[in-house]
């Protein structure tokens, strides 16, 4: 195809230069031949042609024939205002009018033309012929063969294609140069094949369920699929901006650009827990993989939940005979009212948390969460308190999103006090307006100052990983959702000695209802109207 071109290119260049060669020859052969007539037509010229008759070898016919033997031109002719011949190359045309319309050069014009004579065609150009005075007494006409005009334009056409063939030459050569390169590069691929994989991987890309990106050497986005953008949260847009704009600094952004070295590494954008992996390309890019793991995050954390309350079950059905058989053993020592005393102390005990719950966390979810963490603490010897003046109303925006971030810091903070001397956990939960403010403290070691920044970092942890999977997820997401918001996650030294988790969350909860107007019904009877 390139060789193709080349030569198309080279053809029509030669062509482009003969079409001028041609008209540009003539013109000189005729700027050429009226030169010699100009030369030809001076004052003795002039005397010689008004001083006697025209004859076969008269003082013209000797001069012209010498300017013409001396030029190489095909003839000079001479001729008075009559427009009858002086001079000749033919002596017989001597004193004959001449062949062709002299009336223009006759008139004081000079003439130059291509035009054809009783020589034969000829570039001819045509001066008027004045004496000593000025007086117009006759005109010179010179030709020049048109044969030899047209040779040089022949001799002309060798060089011009030997010129032509050398560019044809080197542009071969660069075409073989380049498609080699090119077959190279494409790994001696036809252009056939290369669509085809093209519309091949643009199906498999915006076809899989795993997020692709791809990166330049600069860390500039050059490709990403649809499920990448929802995951990320980008549009088609960013193709070509730095990642690093686009993300704005985090773990995200290091664990793509590749900041952050690691197989399956975990990551947090928005709120969805997300596993990256990244391959460097040969040409100082890198192709980023990224699946969606929140599902199966929030089920492997739902199973830990669910696995610790069947723990609390089990221990729980053991106490529960134990209950049993110490009620058992009161009523065959016919020791009713302590066994009365007794049942009604166990009931009161797990009333008394239920109630306590619901009295100050009026959402019906949240407060079973509360409630079951309590049998959970119980358990394994913490004590889960509500801490004093705590009074959420039940107004929450998305009480799931609450539950999240209260399950994580409750999780936690029983993890840490848990073994722990007089190992308690207090929760305290409050409105301000439409702000929600969360705190959880916990007796355990707490966290070192140096600590206090990186815990709420993806994938950092103390802990062994669990069965399903990675640690170092939960208090990044419960940053993140507070962020999300508009608000801010902390931690701090707490009263116990331990940790405190301080959260706010603006407008989490909507605006309280209105008051409904009071009917007749509601008016007290001493304001009814007589």
């Amino acid at each position: 195809m390139q060789l193709a071109v080349a030569s198309g290119v080279t053809v029509l260049a030669t062509g482009l230069f003969l079409a001028p060669l041609s008209a540009q020859l003539d013109d000189q052969a005729m700027r050429r031949a009226l030169a010699i007539a100009e030369t030809m037509a001076s004052p003795r010229t002039a005397a010689d042609l008004t001083g006697g008759p025209s004859s076969a070898t008269g003082p013209v016919q000797r001069e012209a024939e010498r300017i013409r033997t001396a030029t190489g031109a095909e003839y000079v002719v001479v001729m008075d205002t009559r427009g009858v011949r002086w001079s000749h190359p033919d002596p017989a045309q001597i004193g004959r009018t001449v062949s062709t319309d002299p009336s223009e050069v006759l008139a004081g014009h000079e003439v130059m033309e291509i035009d054809s004579g009783t020589l034969g065609r000829s570039a001819r150009g045509k001066a008027p012929l004045r004496d000593a005075d000025g007086r117009l007494v006759g005109a010179v006409s010179v030709g020049i063969e048109y044969d030899s005009v047209r040779d040089r334009l022949l001799s002309a056409i060798p060089g011009l294609l030997a010129y032509a063939g050398g560019a044809l030459a080197a542009g071969a050569l660069a075409a073989y140069l380049i498609s080699r390169r090119i077959q190279r590069q494409t790994r001696d691929l036809a252009f056939s094949d290369i669509s085809a994989l093209l519309a091949e991987r643009e199906a498999m890309l915006h076809g899989i369920r795993e997020g692709v990106v791809a990166l330049d050497r600069k860390g500039s986005v050059r490709l990403l699929n649809d499920e990448a953008q929802r995951l990320l949260g980008l549009g088609p847009e960013a193709t070509g901006r730095p990642l690093d704009a686009l993300l704005g600094p985090g773990r995200t952004a290091d664990v793509l650009i590749g900041r952050v070295s690691g197989a399956d590494l975990v990551t947090v954008q928005g709120h969805r827990v997300l596993i990256a992996n990244r391959m460097p390309t040969d040409d100082g890019g890198a192709v980023a993989t990224l699946r969606d793991r929140t599902e199966l995050e929030r089920l492997g954390r739902e199973l830990d939940s669910t696995r610790g309350l069947i723990d609390a079950l089990r221990a729980q059905d053991h106490e529960h005979a134990n209950r049993l058989h110490t009620l058992l053993g009161l009523l065959e020592l016919e020791l009713y009212e302590e066994a009365a005393d007794f049942v009604t102390e166990v009931v009161g005990v797990h009333r008394a948390t239920a109630e306590q719950v619901t009295e100050k966390v009026h959402d019906p979810l949240l407060a079973a969460l509360l409630v079951g963490k309590a049998t959970v603490a119980a358990e394994r010897g913490v004590s889960l308190l509500i801490a004093p003046g705590s009074l959420l109303p039940d107004r929450l925006v998305d009480p799931r999103e609450l539950v999240t971030v209260v399950g994580n810091l409750v999780d936690n903070a029983l993890d840490a006090a848990a073994g722990t001397p007089d190992a308690r956990v207090e929760v305290g939960l409050r409105a301000d307006g439409r702000t929600v403010v969360l705190r959880v403290a916990d007796s355990g070691p707490g966290v070192p100052e140096e600590h206090r920044e990186l815990i709420f970092t993806e994938g950092w942890t103390t802990k062994a990983p669990p069965a399903h999977g990675e640690r170092g997820i939960g208090l990044a997401l419960v940053r993140r959702l507070a962020e999300r918001r508009g608000g801010h996650a902390r931690v701090a030294a707490g009263p116990a000695g331990g940790a405190e988790f301080a959260v706010v969350l603006p407008d989490a909860l909507t605006e309280p209802a209105p008051p409904a107007p009071r009917g007749p019904a509601d008016t007290p009877a001493e304001e009814l109207p007589r």
